[in-house]
């Protein structure tokens, strides 16, 4: 019981399929091309030497999960004693019907004689059964039938005494080939024995139910991972990052402040290596507010302590509401370091954005104090909100803080207008240009100069 155990782990996928019983097999082959080289699933096949339901229909290339196919057994082996024969082999694919067995009507030549001739009375077909290495057919058949499966070789069953007034459920295992050049005669071998089977219950007069299904499929199709894909590649973006929520600071009523940063960088020296805050989660504790002022306060471990100044304001000259960041103050223990700001403003119901507020390069905050002349700040894509978010969990339009005019914007201007200008003048130059007056007639005298003595 030991191998029924083991086998109990390992099986697939496939779909379900009715035909007419005399070409029964052609449409398992017919099939194979359109499910085969989708997914990774084995086949089965059920017959019996009774009447079984009709297997319920469904479209081309749908795959029989293993829920499917415990609904269909019980409802054909719910009522009386069942003796059941499952014929495992240690691989199958529908591929080996289709290269081996008698597709184009040349049924000399198939490997799956025995198997076309059972599948000509009751049967039912399975062509895309769900393959699973927690889950078996040989599990779910003694679920369904209440007793353990009994390994035996086909010569045991001659000598075997079966009761037809009791459930069994006989498990036959069966090899598959170790090479491509002898699986026709290994896939013959194993009909074989189907036969001799089948032949065995039919000379003891005992009413059968039998299977043919495989461990595990033998031609893997699974799809390449895209991690392991190397060149180019067409339609394919990479997966997008996990993106983290912003920090938000709620009064009643909803948010009042929120921020966001790819990263907060801190450090406390000219050569002390940066502390990036944003991989971690703050304390809000100590912020406020209202309609003019609101101050967020972010508490860290480690005793840091980072704390935004916001103010707004309204200003006659553009009749609106600015809001600005006034001031930012780093503290660590018992020392704070203040830096003021410079040009970090936005209308007061939008958000301020900026890819680098740093205070050593490009210095968007300038330190106001002397521990702050030491310590550095570097916020990358930084985003900020203190007033007008009305109830809402996500950012106002954004003022971002690169101007229109680049740098790169002026280098193509200022070459655009030096490329125009030599255009001008070379064509000034060309208008310019005219033509002689007089012409000598080389068909007329030459100009005789007499010489004087």
């Amino acid at each position: 019981m030991g191998g029924i155990s083991t086998m109990d782990s390992c099986q697939r996928k496939w779909q379900s399929r009715d035909g007419q019983r005399n070409q029964l097999l052609s449409h398992i082959f017919s099939l194979l091309w359109i499910t085969g080289a989708l997914t990774t699933h084995v086949p089965l096949l059920i017959w019996s030497s009774d009447s079984l339901p009709p297997v319920p229909s469904s479209a081309a290339g749908h795959i029989t999960s293993l829920t499917e196919l415990k609904a269909y057994l019980s409802s054909a082996l719910g009522s009386g004693p069942h003796t059941v024969l499952l014929f495992l082999q240690e691989k199958l694919s529908q591929d080996d019907f289709t290269v081996y067995g008698g597709v184009y009507g040349n049924k000399e030549d198939s490997a799956f004689k025995n198997l076309e001739a059972a599948l000509q009375s009751q049967s039912a077909v399975f062509s895309a059964l769900e393959w699973s290495d927690s889950s078996s057919v040989p599990a779910i058949l003694e679920q369904e039938l209440g007793v353990s499966p009994l390994l035996l070789s086909p010569d045991a069953l001659d000598e075997l005494k079966m009761d037809a007034s009791v459930n069994s459920l006989l498990l036959i295992s069966l090899p598959y080939c170790s090479d491509d050049t002898h699986c026709r005669e290994q896939l013959s071998s194993n009909d074989d024995v189907i036969g001799h089977v089948m032949k065995t219950l039919e000379a003891k007069n005992i009413p059968y139910t039998a299977m043919f299904t495989g461990l595990q499929p033998s031609r893997m199709n699974a799809e390449p991972s895209l991690s392991a894909q190397v060149g180019r590649s067409l339609l394919q973006a990479p997966a997008p990052a996990e993106v983290r929520p912003p920090i938000m600071f709620n009064m009643t009523g909803g948010p009042c402040i929120m921020l966001w940063a790819q990263n907060l960088n801190v450090s406390f020296s000219a050569t002390a290596a940066w502390i990036d805050l944003s991989a971690q989660t703050p304390s809000t504790s100590g912020s406020i507010c209202n309609e003019t002022n609101s101050v967020l306060v972010l508490t860290y471990t480690e005793g840091i302590t980072l704390t935004f100044f916001l103010s707004k304001r309204f200003y006659k000259v553009s009749a609106r509401q600015w809001f600005s960041l006034d001031s930012v103050q780093l503290r660590q223990n018992a020392v704070t370091a203040s830096f003021s700001s410079r040009s970090i403003y936005a209308p007061a119901e939008y958000s301020y954005h900026c890819q680098s507020v740093t205070s050593f390069r490009d210095a968007l905050l300038i330190p106001a104090n002397n521990n702050a002349s030491s310590w550095r700040l570097n916020f990358i894509d930084f985003q900020i909100q203190g007033f007008g978010l009305s109830n809402s969990t996500n950012f106002s339009y954004a003022s971002d803080c690169a101007g229109f005019f680049t740098a790169g914007i002026w280098m193509g201007l200022l070459t655009s207008l030096l490329m125009l200008f030599i255009f001008v003048y070379g064509l000034h130059m060309i208008l310019q240009l005219n033509t002689m007056d007089r012409f000598d007639d080389p068909k007329g005298p030459c100009i005789s100069v007499p010489q004087t003595e």
